[in-house]
């Protein structure tokens, strides 16, 4: 692709259509669902043993109105005229599509980039051009992945709205209240001493959390 904007799609409703049955398609059908996608339906005659067991499959071959009501569509066969139709029916309906066989001068309207999922963070890789070394990279930094992130990334689903929630608390303060909580000083906190601990740390330096404590 020769421009790539990147961003974070809510998939959670929004009824996806993989076209094609085999090895690509159980990944793509896989990685959907561990994003939260409730609405994955896969046309193929033949379906992969692997695929997901909450999968609506659809066991004919392709036609375009097999599209129909789709908000995402990946086109995953093994056969570039099949690939190619559905590329070509999904902008005709203005519907997102991946085309998961071609180069990146082919590929869709998105592509999607290798991943690192650990709990709440995920790190996305693209290297414009080269899955293979996409995937190398994403290897090597989940390698190197600092757990503090992790674990305070986990407690701000529950921390960052109580701090939200206190009125006193202006936007300035509060925004100076993440950028803190982002420190290295405050990870070590609470990966050393845990949440209480960090609590009474951020109160000392912000007194309008007096409640957090």
């Amino acid at each position: 692709m020769a421009h790539n904007y990147p961003l974070l799609l809510d998939v959670s409703d929004r009824q996806i259509v993989i076209v094609g049955g085999g090895e690509v398609a159980v990944r793509k059908a896989q990685g959907l669902i561990d994003a939260g996608a409730k609405c994955v339906r896969v046309v193929s005659p033949r379906v992969h043993e692997r695929m997901p067991a909450n999968v609506e499959r659809v066991p004919e071959p392709y036609r375009a109105g097999h599209l129909s009501g789709a908000g995402m569509v990946f086109a995953a066969t093994d056969d570039p005229q099949i690939n190619e139709a559905v590329l070509r029916d999904a902008r005709a309906m203005d519907i997102l599509v991946c085309r998961a066989d071609a180069d990146e001068t082919n590929a869709g309207d998105f592509a999607t980039p290798a991943m690192i999922r650990r709990g709440t963070v995920l790190v996305t890789v693209s290297t414009g051009g080269s899955p293979a070394l996409a995937a190398k990279l994403r290897d090597s930094l989940e390698r190197n992945l600092d757990e503090r992130y992790l674990k305070m990334a986990e407690l701000m689903q529950s921390l960052r709205p109580r701090i939200h929630a206190i009125a006193s608390l202006v936007p300035s303060r509060r925004r100076e209240v993440f950028r803190t909580l982002a420190t290295d000083e405050a990870l070590n906190v609470l990966s050393n001493s845990g949440v209480a601990t960090l609590n009474r740390w951020l109160v000392d330096r912000f007194p309008e959390l007096a409640e957090l404590a």
